[in-house]
């Protein structure tokens, strides 16, 4: 399947964005690094702070909405839908879901009110679905939400080039280095718009993502939805 370049990058800048906004509005919840939420709820534990149901829910809603996600893409496939298409359809409507809930019942005192976690887990299943979408359809190209082993190769790489390479092996590492460079950088600039427009616009952050789910719906590229055989 041949993808826009902008479009594993929109979708990096989006998990930083949801995970940061996700983070501040939601008492501490990781919407798309979701085994964080181990570390917050032990903390939340301790602390005795509130939103422990939704950091309990993340990853079984995390697991659920990949299966799903999964599930559909075969019958997607057995109808001759598009895939790739059809799940970032998705993507934007969990999105809008989140953004009603959010703009409308918001902000959320309580973590663990049934609204406040209806958002939250909301936002994990369009992580979710994304995550799943990337790792199918995007495999050549980095991880838009996982940083710590993109930035661990990144560093192997530099390591390599300085300590000099075959130059057949010198052209492999420029293209892995620039395309996980874009991505990290990507991501950590979503991490920043995300937490400066939730510092200025509170709830109404949550209406920056349906916009990027937009904007990668317009850069996927048209592709059969029969392209990968995973």
């Amino acid at each position: 399947m041949a993808e826009k370049p902008w479009l594993p990058t929109i979708l990096s800048v989006m998990a930083g964005y949801v995970d940061t906004a996700g983070f501040l509005a939601l008492h501490g919840l990781f919407t798309a690094h979701v085994t964080g939420n181990f570390v917050t709820l032990g903390a939340a534990l301790v602390n005795g702070t509130s939103g422990i149901v939704a950091k309990l829910l993340a990853l079984p809603v995390f697991c659920v909405f990949v299966i799903g996600a999964r599930l559909l893409r075969y019958r997607l496939v057995a109808v001759g839908q598009p895939v790739v298409r059809s799940l970032l359809a998705i993507n934007l409507a969990l999105f809008l879901v989140a953004m009603v809930l959010a703009i409308r019942y918001g902000p959320f005192p309580q973590g663990d009110s049934m609204v406040a976690t209806l958002t939250g887990m909301t936002l994990v299943g369009a992580m979710a679905v994304q995550n799943a979408l990337h790792r199918v359809h995007m495999a050549g190209y980095p991880p838009s939400t996982l940083m710590t082993g993109t930035t661990t190769q990144i560093m192997l790489d530099v390591a390599d080039r300085l300590c000099g390479v075959p130059d057949e092996q010198r052209a492999v590492i420029d293209r892995r280095l620039g395309r996980m460079s874009v991505a990290v950088l990507a991501f950590a600039i979503g991490c920043a718009v995300g937490a400066l427009v939730y510092a200025f616009g509170s709830m109404w952050c949550f209406a920056v993502p349906p916009l990027l789910a937009v904007a990668a719906l317009m850069r996927h590229a048209d592709a059969s939805p029969v392209a990968t055989s995973k």
